[in-house]
C-alpha cells in the first residue's frame, strides 16, 4: 500500500534528495522545504521505494500538498 509524503507548511522546494526507485529507510531525508527563511526535512514515514516525486527544485508548495509516494 502506497504511503505519501506530504508538506507539513506553506513553502517552496529546495532540494530533493531521493529519486524515484531509491530505496528509503523510515527517517531518510526525502525533500528539503524552505519555510519562513529555514531549510525543513522533509522525511520518509516509513520505508520503501520511491514510487513517484511530485514535485520539483524551486517549486512552491502547500500545506499537506504531496510531495512524493512511498511504495
Amino acid at each position: 500500500m502506497a504511503t505519501t509524503i506530504e508538506a507539513p507548511m506553506v513553502g517552496k522546494v529546495l532540494k530533493i534528495e531521493k529519486q524515484v526507485g531509491d530505496h528509503v529507510k523510515e527517517d531518510d531525508v526525502v525533500v528539503v522545504l524552505e519555510a519562513m527563511k529555514m531549510q525543513v526535512p522533509i522525511v520518509a514515514p516509513v520505508g520503501g521505494v520511491i514510487k513517484e516525486i511530485k514535485v520539483s527544485p524551486g517549486q512552491g508548495v502547500e500545506a499537506e500538498q504531496v510531495l512524493a509516494v512511498i511504495d
